[in-house]
This record gives structure tokens, C-alpha cells and sequence, in this order.
């Protein structure tokens, strides 16, 4: 009997099986060029199907040779047509006409082959592969606190065994896995994959491939992408409501009520996916429609919450069907790319409620990551909840504002601007400021400690200099610390404020309950002049008195001299803030150290 296998057989392992059985003697097989063309075009690409099915072919011939059964190749070659069309079927009608010329039987594993073959009158034995979909062989590496698997060739296998954020690496093995038995794995999960309705290929690249079968993640790397190949499985093992976080009463009322904008971070392994998996299925419960958009679609979700992947790869597309759709809530897992920070903002300015997961080292880097990606202004619009997580835990979660006031440490009104207000949500109390500088976008922390600080600073300065002006009005305090002042006066106000072998500051010092160390000022070329400083494009203009034109101007931060300029015809001197000293001046301002001018 001569019979002609296409590549669904070969690929299927079926007739290595029947040969092993002795159901196939006394039998010649026949290979179409087409078929050996079509797996080594898939294996160049980097397909799994094309790897197996030369593995296979391979061993079939060495079986042949050893069971004296006749085995050779037949056919022409495939035309660049042909392979260009062979999605459409080309190859496979190539592979019938060999069955005709050759008057053999087909040997295949694939329905629609035995179909047309049959309707062709070419003889044809249709052999569905038997797959099974449960007890699967890498199943056995998993227990109830394994939640991932990891695999390669030559390197005994390992496993992340505990909770999220709190887990460790096992060897889960004595021995190293050989190559052979990762590729019996991958083969097995390929052809479930296939059959099974809980299984779809997510990526199918050069060397790379993720299937998500179940709760299964399987990620294959072959070379040339990996230096061998290897198996990543991945299951979550914790499901969670959003009760059993335990939030305050205030946080549950924000997310039922105003929060549209959620951004859920942490670094990897943290449970961000359960988090969202939880808010996912809170919203649904509470009538609202509710989609993801996932790549690989791997959150564990109700039938009612439907997952959306990357359409023809990209998630623009995507987002274009979803706002047809018009969902309540969309759930984006994961945002890494610019242009998924790019689709997140579009839906959200678009009506659509967004909850988005991020990784993140801390609370604040969540944010840094939107900006240079959206526009600052945009960015309370685009995200108003941030919850930061970290060993499966929520550590700190912020509310995001904007408001139009001089930042904290800044005193002139001219400086004021838009600028964003981070606080912890449950206190209220502002944590940090994002605003523009310049051309320079600054994440500022303020913290109430140091608020505190500075207001106690002031209110003893202020003491201070009420005593101090008694001997020199014009007599600068800087306070160092809670105990220590450092006062400059004149050099005619020094012996006055000692006294006769220290008496007086000694009084002075026991009085306000401070050392005082005394120090002459800096000699000053002229008189300090008020100023206004203004934002214009690219510089800071400082206006003066009309009374001071044609005056010069010298600019000290402290007590450094920075340069001198002549005060123009409109009361203004300019400076870039691009030259050396526009970006001492920025600095100096930013960092809150003190500004005169002397004229």
C-alpha cells in the first residue's frame, strides 16, 4: 500500500505511532516536496509547528529504516505563488495531486483536507488526532503554592513557590531536562492548544511563543531569540474579591462613586493582575459593562467581563471597537509601550472609565511614567486614583488634582502656574507637586514634616529679628537649626550686640533660648531693590522701578555675587533661561535660596 502524508500527520506524530504498533507493514510512504517546504518555512519563521514536524520527520525516517519500510519524497517543489498562496489552500490541493499521480492513499489528520480530497475522489483516511485536554505532562510540577514553572534545556527545573510578592525559587527536580522532553511538552500544549476551546496562541513569532491554555501562561524561547530553549508556565493561584482587601469605608465610596480613572501599580509580582482582576469583577457586579484589553488574556475574570486582545496586533484598533461597544469600564492590562499610555489617555478623555496596571518601583513613578508621554496639564483628567501595591498588599494610595497657585517655597504671585497636587488620599495631605519650569517638568516633594519645620523656622526668625533690630535694622537671621542662629550685622553693630565680655549676647542667647553666632555682612556694592520676576517663553524678565533706568543691577544669590546688568529703557533686564546664568537663576528659585538685586 503506498500512502501520501501531508504535514497535519507528520506534525500530529500518528504514523510514527502506527509504525510503532505495527499497524502500518508492508507499506511505502510518500512525502510531497510541498510538505517538507512548508515545515521548513514554518521552522525559519520561528513557528512551533514547524520545529515538531521536522522533529518528527526525522525520527519517522530513522523508524523506517529500522521496520524495513520504504520511505521517499515525491512531487515538484512550490512555486512563489504557491507559497504566497498558501493560506488559501495552494499547498494543500499540491499535496492531493500527488495523492492522484502517485495512486496513494492521503494520510491526514486535518478535516478540511480529508473533505476536499473526498469530494475530489482522491482515496483519502482522515485520522483525528486523540488530544487529550487535562492531566497534561508539565502539570505535574505544580502544587497548590507553585505559581510558576520554569524550564530549560541542560538546567534542572525550578519554580516560584508562595504568595504574590512573597515568594522563593525551588528546585522542583534532581536531574536536568533533557531538550527532547521540553519538546514533547511544547508539543503537547501546541496540539491542545488546537483543539481545546480554553486555548489560543497569544504571540507566534521568530523563536518566540505564548499560548494561553486555561489559567496557563506558556512562554517557549528557542535560539536564535534564547541561548536554548526554554518553558516558562505561569498560574495564578489567588482569585480575590475586592472586600477582601479590606479598604476604608471612604476608599470603597471614592471607587463606587467618583473614580474613573484608576491606576493600579507595583513592581512585578506584586498582584497587580488580581487587583484588577477584583475592581474588574466589583464594577460588573454593580451593573456596569466591563471589558479588558490584554495581551496574553490571562485575568481571571467572569464570562460576563469580555477580554479583548490586540486587533491584527495593535491595541489602537482595539480601542476603536471598544468605544462602538461603549463599555463603562475598560481594565488595561498591562500599559508599557508609549503608545499604550497614548490609547489609555484617548479612552479616558473619551468617556470611557479606565483602569490601568503599570509597573512601578514606587507610588510616584506611576505618574512619571504618563509624563513626556501626555501633556501635564492632561494628566488629573486622564488618571485620578493611583493605588500602589507591594507584596500582594496595598501600600499607599494617591488622589491626583490640579490647581493654579505659586508653588510650595516660592513667594512671588507672578510665579504661580498649574501645576498638579499629589496627596495621600486617606489623610489629605499633599505629598508632592508636579509642575513646568522652564522647559523642565519637576516632581517636588513636599511633605508635612518639612512644612512644619520651615514654619517654626520662620516664626523663630521672626523672634529673633524683633531683638536683633534693636541694634541693626538692617541685620540678616538665618536660622540653622532648632539651636543655633547665625545673625550678620554691620561691622559699627557687632560690638553692641556682644557687649563687654560677651554680656549682652549672652543675655540675648539665654533669653530667646538659641546660640547666636555673630558675623559681619557681606559688603554690598549699593542699595537692594525690589523687583518683580515674570516667565516669558524662554527667559525671566525682572521689572523694576521706572526711577532705576540706566542703572546697574547686580544679582546675587545668598550672598554670591552672580553678574551685573544695566536696566533697560522698559524698566526690565532679561535673562535666557538656556545661558549658564539663567539656569544658576532657575536652580536658585526651584531650590527656594534668597534673590537681590543691588543697584
Amino acid at each position: 500500500m503506498k500512502y501520501v502524508l501531508d504535514s497535519s500527520i507528520i506534525i500530529d506524530g500518528k504514523v510514527t505511532e502506527l509504525i510503532k504498533n505495527e499497524e502500518l507493514q508492508d507499506a511505502e510512504l510518500i512525502i510531497p516536496a510541498a510538505v517538507l517546504d512548508e515545515l521548513q518555512s514554518q521552522a525559519s519563521k520561528g513557528r512551533e509547528s514547524g520545529f515538531v514536524g521536522l522533529e518528527e520527520l526525522k525520527s519517522l525516517r530513522k523508524l523506517c529504516d529500522e521496520k524495513k519500510i520504504k520511505i521517499r519524497f515525491s512531487g515538484e517543489r512550490p512555486s512563489f505563488d504557491d507559497i504566497r498562496l498558501a493560506k488559501s489552500g495552494r499547498m494543500d490541493a499540491i499535496i492531493r495531486d500527488v495523492a492522484k499521480d502517485e495512486e496513494a492513499t492521503l494520510l491526514t489528520a486535518d478535516y478540511v483536507q480529508a473533505l476536499v480530497a473526498d469530494a475530489e475522489g482522491v482515496k483519502v483516511k482522515h485520522m483525528p488526532a486523540v488530544i487529550k485536554i487535562t492531566g497534561l505532562s508539565f502539570e505535574k510540577f505544580f502544587d497548590k503554592e507553585t505559581l510558576s514553572v520554569h524550564l530549560k534545556e541542560d538546567v534542572i527545573p525550578m519554580a516560584k513557590r508562595g504568595k504574590p510578592g512573597r515568594f522563593e525559587l525551588v528546585k522542583i527536580g534532581s536531574t536536568p531536562i533533557s531538550a527532547e522532553e521540553l519538546d514533547g511538552i511544547i508539543k503537547e500544549v501546541s496540539e491542545t492548544t488546537r483543539i481545546s476551546e480554553e486555548g489560543y496562541v497569544e504571540i507566534n513569532r521568530g523563536g518566540a511563543l505564548v499560548i494561553q491554555l486555561g489559567t496557563y501562561r506558556i512562554a517557549v524561547a528557542r535560539p536564535p531569540f534564547s541561548d536554548g530553549l526554554e518553558v516558562t508556565i505561569i498560574r495564578p493561584i489567588v482569585k480575590m474579591r475586592l472586600e477582601d482587601y479590606k479598604f476604608s469605608e471612604k476608599l470603597m465610596s471614592r471607587l463606587s462613586e467618583r473614580a474613573e480613572g484608576i491606576l493600579i501599580a507595583g513592581p512585578p509580582g506584586s498582584g497587580k493582575s488580581t487587583l484588577a482582576a477584583s475592581l474588574a469583577e466589583f464594577f460588573a457586579a454593580k451593573g456596569k459593562i466591563v471589558k479588558t484589553l490584554e495581551s496574553p488574556r490571562d485575568l481571571q475574570v467572569g464570562p460576563e467581563i469580555t477580554q479583548y486582545g490586540p486587533l491584527e496586533g495593535d491595541f489602537e484598533k482595539t480601542s476603536d471597537i471598544l468605544l462602538l461597544v461603549r463599555p463603562d469600564y475598560s481594565v488595561y492590562d498591562e500599559i508599557r509601550k508609549t503608545k499604550d499610555f497614548g490609547v489609555f489617555a484617548d479612552m479616558r478623555l473619551a468617556g470611557v472609565g479606565m483602569i490601568g496596571v503599570v509597573h512601578a518601583s514606587n507610588a510616584v513613578d506611576a505618574i512619571q511614567r504618563f509624563i513626556g508621554r501626555v501633556d501635564l496639564g492632561m494628566i488629573p483628567h486622564i488618571i485620578d486614583t493611583i493605588v500602589f501595591l507591594k507584596y500582594g498588599e496595598v501600600k499607599k494610595v494617591y488622589e491626583i488634582s490640579m490647581v493654579v497657585r505659586v508653588p510650595t517655597g516660592m513667594t512671588e504671585a507672578d510665579l504661580s502656574r498649574p501645576l498638579v497636587e499629589v496627596r495621600d488620599f486617606e489623610t489629605g495631605k499633599m505629598e508632592y507637586e508636579i509642575y513646568t519650569f522652564g522647559e523642565e517638568n519637576i516632581v517636588i516633594p513636599v511633605t508635612g514634616e518639612e512644612k512644619t519645620a520651615s514654619g517654626v523656622k520662620k516664626l523663630a526668625g521672626e523672634r529673633i529679628m524683633q531683638e536683633i533690630r534693636k541694634f541693626d535694622e538692617n541685620a540678616v537671621v538665618e536660622v540653622v537649626n532648632e539651636n543655633n542662629v547665625v545673625v550678620r550685622v554691620s561691622n559699627e553693630a557687632i560690638p553692641r550686640i556682644i557687649g563687654r565680655e560677651g554680656a549682652t549676647v549672652k543675655k540675648l542667647q539665654e533669653q530667646l533660648g538659641v546660640h547666636i553666632d555673630v558675623e559681619p555682612k557681606t559688603p554690598s556694592l549699593g542699595k537692594e531693590a525690589n523687583y518683580k520676576i515674570e516667565e516669558s517663553g524662554n527667559s525671566l524678565d525682572f521689572e523694576f522701578d521706572k526711577r532705576l533706568v540706566g542703572k546697574t543691577a547686580n544679582f546675587y544669590i545668598e550672598d554670591n555675587f552672580l553678574f551685573s546688568a544695566t536696566v533697560g529703557k522698559k524698566c526690565r533686564i532679561k535673562v535666557t533661561k538656556d545661558s549658564e546664568i539663567g539656569k544658576d537663576l532657575v536652580r536658585a528659585i526651584v531650590g527656594r535660596k534668597k534673590l537681590k538685586v543691588l543697584i
